[in-house]
């Protein structure tokens, strides 16, 4: 259990950044390498070589490959300086050409120096490229000799002769646990510890007993009373997941006091300090595994359960969890029990082989439940949709990893039965493991989701968000190296990797590594987290407060961040020390067929830039374009959103507001002009007419002060006499209602007033009606006579099935 805890202590160290060791200044002593190197060596060709050792030299040879990196820069500035005097001189004289004696001197003298200088760092090359080969090889042996005790093969525990010794050695050990402690018991010196630890004894079991008892009570309570004081289903949700681990940390906390006091008290022996000191892990196990249940196959405070299980199925599947944890504790302790006693191979594998049959099972039980919910939605519904996109990225792993279980499983209880108990625990342990990591993950992710939507302030649809999603993404890529461990990887392994990931690979003059991209993103997202910052500052405190119209707002906003994401990438491109500079030739190459490509949205983006600078239209402005009309509701870099009057989007390219004409009806104010065309009968009194068509415009609301409206007679008409009202609006968004009003208004007084509105009335005059009439006389003949010729075609055509297909004719297809 120890090994256990400190690979996962080393897996937390290695999700965090690591510490820059320091530089030691003195040189690697290369005698005193040779010798370890050629002891290392020698160890690697003896095969009885304990995997303690080999751990351990792998460990110095660590050190020592660390020391060789570091004196690889050696000298790092000199030879910089002395390859530049080098080039200053020139390329060397080629084909037998002689060069003047003192360049050549030069050359020559420099030449030395720079193989003095380069001497350390080639001993340190070639000692790290020795060290890193030695380092491979141990990490080969320890893999092979990991494989072979995997797939090693002990007795069946199918035998039934061997049964007998595996339950006399179970026996062994408890009863001479109980014998230990009896005779503990009657130590004077024990009796004496007992007494003066009596009441720290007594307290501890006291304070065990009520944490295991009524932890799970009061944590329950405690989260009840911390969500009735927050507001917002995602802070209920936070509080929720923060109360709910006390379902964990109490009971635990309980049992680890109880651990502690048996400890404290000396009765115990060395089987019984193991049974005791296995009590906590145990029952970590299973706390952890139901609560996990608790908040994967049940609903939680903000959303539905992750697996839409019934509940029958949901607490069905909550104890095959707890079972599968339970047995995982179990098999630790009955390993170290099999250590103290020295269990044989067939006692071990008798005894283990209910553990690994119980586990099987329910891991199979548990798939099967999984698999067929996901197959009868997937029947029933389509693909399954996630509760949020946040969980939805750890859950379509959990589904895959499902499909799996089941033949692992029938496989791990196939291997135990013939005897190869090794690889049987090597597969269904780690599967548990698997599932629990994958559990956390779902319940991690969710938590992520509602602080995401506590910290916005935002409960509907919070996990949709992209932020949940990147640290759903985050938390699974952080979890590999756990992954890793649970299916057998040693930790040095996963340094290996992480050494490997940080010295990073050659890209052209540049080096890009893990550091190097990790600097990145991070001074990336600090430039990109200010730039918002700025935005929003200038968007809802400082312009808003100066006189700069909203356009020119909306311009300097967007441009601040058009400017601030580019500040924020070559920042960090400085900062993580990418040279692209050997990138340029390329890059200059692909911008020629970029170019061609991309020359449509490169103009767009083009006259987005000069529409946020010059702004001839803006936000909220009313314009004309194409023969669209509409509000501008979003000027983006390339393309400018306008919202019609029917409440549909017209996505504009923003290259056809700088090459076409626009009409913007609301550029700098909101006035505008509208024009009504009134007539009126011959006969009627024109100035009559003028007076009342300019009482009603001027007694319109909406009309701009200051600019009287205008009644002209415009002339005459085929059938009236022509009259124009026009007026300036304040506003003229109003317009259509304006000129409804208006049209009410005239309808109304020229009725009062007795003025007609004329309309074009027509006379026709037929010449020859008689004709017409003939006409239609005919038709209706002509009419008769097709009827009559379609009849005995339609009875030919229904016997006309029959026809041969040769072609031949027939009295219906001559018809």
């Amino acid at each position: 259990m120890r090994h256990l805890i400190c690979r996962l202590i080393l897996v937390l160290t290695l999700c965090l950044p690591v510490a820059v060791l320091g530089q030691d200044t003195t040189a690697p002593d290369y005698k005193a390498w040779q010798t370890f190197a050629q002891d290392i060596e020698t160890s690697l060709e003896n095969v009885a070589t304990a995997d303690v050792d080999l751990e351990s030299a792998r460990s110095d040879l660590v050190e020592w490959r660390q020391r060789f990196l570091l004196a690889q820069s050696t000298n790092a500035a000199r030879i910089e300086t002395i390859r530049a005097q080098v080039a200053t001189l020139g390329p060397a004289p080629t084909d037998g050409a002689e060069e003047p004696s003192d360049v050549a001197a030069r050359r020559a003298e420099l030449s030395k120096q720079l193989d003095a200088a380069l001497a350390p760092v080639r001993s340190a090359d070639e000692s790290y490229t020795r060290a890193d080969g030695l380092i491979g090889e141990i990490d080969g042996v320890l893999q092979s000799r990991q494989a072979d005790a995997l797939m090693e093969l002990g007795p069946t525990p199918l035998n039934p002769v061997i049964w007998p010794k595996a339950i006399a050695d179970l026996s062994h050990t408890g009863l001479t646990a109980w014998t230990a402690m009896v005779d503990n018991i009657n130590s004077d010196s024990v009796q004496k510890t007992l007494k003066s630890n009596a009441a720290t004894g007594l307290l501890l079991v006291i304070v065990a007993l009520f944490l295991i008892l009524r932890g799970r009570h009061f944590s329950d309570l405690a989260s009840r009373k911390v969500k009735g004081l927050v507001s917002g289903i995602s802070g209920q949700g936070v509080s929720g997941f923060v109360g709910s681990l006390g379902q964990v940390v109490l009971p635990v906390a309980g049992l680890f006091t109880l651990s502690e006091a048996a400890q404290i008290s000396t009765v115990l022996g060395e089987r019984g300090s193991a049974l005791f000191s296995a009590l906590p892990v145990i029952g970590m196990c299973y706390f952890t595994a139901r609560w996990l249940a608790s908040r994967v196959f049940f609903a939680t405070e903000t959303s539905d359960a992750t697996f839409d299980l019934s509940p029958v199925q949901a607490r069905e599947a909550s104890g095959h969890l707890a079972l599968m944890a339970v047995m995982f504790g179990v098999d630790l302790l009955l390993r170290d029990l099999a250590k103290i006693d020295g269990y044989d191979a067939g006692s071990f594998n008798v005894l283990r082989f209910p553990l690994v049959v119980l586990t099987a099972l329910s891991l199979f039980r548990l798939a099967q439940i999984l698999f067929a919910l996901d197959r009868a939605q997937k029947a029933n519904f389509g693909p399954v949709e996630e509760t949020s996109a946040s969980a939805g990225f750890v859950a379509l792993v959990a589904r895959s990893a499902v499909k799996i279980l089941r033949p692992a499983a029938l496989l791990a209880i196939l291997l135990g039965a013939v005897g190869y108990m090794p690889a049987a625990s090597g597969i269904v342990y780690p599967s548990v493991l698997t599932i629990g990591l994958l559990c956390t993950l779902l319940v991690t992710s969710r938590f992520a989701s509602d602080l995401h939507g506590a910290l916005i302030k935002r409960d509907e649809d919070a996990g949709e968000g992209l932020v949940p999603v990147l640290v759903s993404i985050a938390l699974f890529t952080a979890s590999l190296p756990a992954f890793a461990l649970v299916w057998g990887a040693r930790v040095e392994q996963l340094w290996e990797i992480w050494a490997r990931m940080k010295q990073g690979i050659p890209l052209g003059d540049a080096h890009l590594s893990i550091t190097n991209v990790l600097t990145f993103l991070i001074v990336f997202a600090i430039g990109f987290g200010l730039t918002r910052l700025i935005k929003a500052a200038l968007s809802s405190t400082i312009l808003p407060k100066t006189k700069i119209d909203k356009g020119g707002q909306n311009a300097l906003v967007s441009g601040t961040g058009y400017v601030g994401v580019f500040l924020a990438t070559i920042s960090a491109i400085m900062a993580a020390g990418i040279d692209l500079s050997a990138l340029a030739l390329v890059a200059g190459a692909l911008s020629v067929g970029i170019g061609f490509g991309l020359q449509n949205i490169v103009q767009n983006f083009v006259s987005g830039i000069i529409l946020l600078i010059e702004r001839p239209i803006s936000e909220g402005d009313w314009i004309e374009v194409g023969g669209q009309m509409g509000f501008v509701r979003n000027i983006s870099v390339r393309s400018t959103r306008v919202e019609t009057f029917d409440r549909t989007d017209v996505i504009v390219p923003n290259a056809d507001l700088i090459s076409n004409s626009v009409t913007n009806y609301t550029r700098g104010n909101s006035l505008g002009r509208v024009t009504l065309k009134v007539g009126v009968a011959y006969g009627t009194d024109t100035r009559r007419v003028d007076a009342i068509l300019r009482e009603i415009i001027e007694a319109q609301p909406g009309i701009a002060y200051g600019l009287a409206p205008q009644v002209w007679f415009v002339g005459f008409g085929a059938d009236s006499m022509d009259f124009e009202v026009r007026a300036i609006l304040r506003d003229v968004s109003t317009i259509l209602q304006v000129t409804s009003d208006v049209n009410h208004e005239i309808a109304q007084k020229f009725a009062e007033n007795g003025i007609e509105i004329p309309f074009a009335q027509r006379d026709i005059w037929l010449r020859n009606p008689e004709a017409l009439h003939a006409g239609r006389t005919q038709a209706a003949t002509v009419k008769d006579d097709i009827k009559a010729e379609i009849k005995p075609v339609t009875t030919q055509n229904q016997d006309a099935h029959d026809v041969p297909s040769d072609g031949s004719s027939s009295e219906a297809e001559t018809t």
